[in-house]
């Protein structure tokens, strides 16, 4: 069994710019066909519109509140809600008035030679 705290796990910034913790993918854990993460963005933030041509997102908001875009569609998120960002679909997250948290599920695992600007 694989457990992980998210305390074991370092944060970063990636390509699109959020500040990411990987909780489990394929180098960490062993994970063949997912990988889940946790990023934050801080207030008024918003990562670098991209897409990923392989990879299906799921976005889950745990905390804050945020603008979600997905190919050109807008709406608000909070906590509960869960978006999907199916495959070569343009998509940009942005915190609105306090950072927002989310988790990040991606099928197959996350790749940055999956992440197109």
């Amino acid at each position: 069994m694989d457990v992980r705290s998210r305390d074991d796990a370092d944060a970063f910034t990636t390509l699109d710019g959020s500040t990411i913790r990987v909780l489990l993918d394929d180098v960490v854990a062993g994970a063949r066909n997912q990988s889940l993460a946790e990023a934050e963005l801080q207030a008024e933030q918003a990562t670098q519109r991209h897409y990923h041509a392989k990879t299906e997102e799921i976005y889950i908001v745990v905390e804050g509140r945020g603008e979600m875009e997905v190919d050109g569609e807008r709406s608000p998120v909070e906590p509960g809600d869960a978006v999907l960002i199916p495959p070569g679909a343009w998509h940009q997250l942005r915190a609105l008035d306090g950072p927002i948290r989310i988790l990040c599920c991606c099928a197959p695992p996350y790749r940055d030679d999956d992440t197109y600007f």
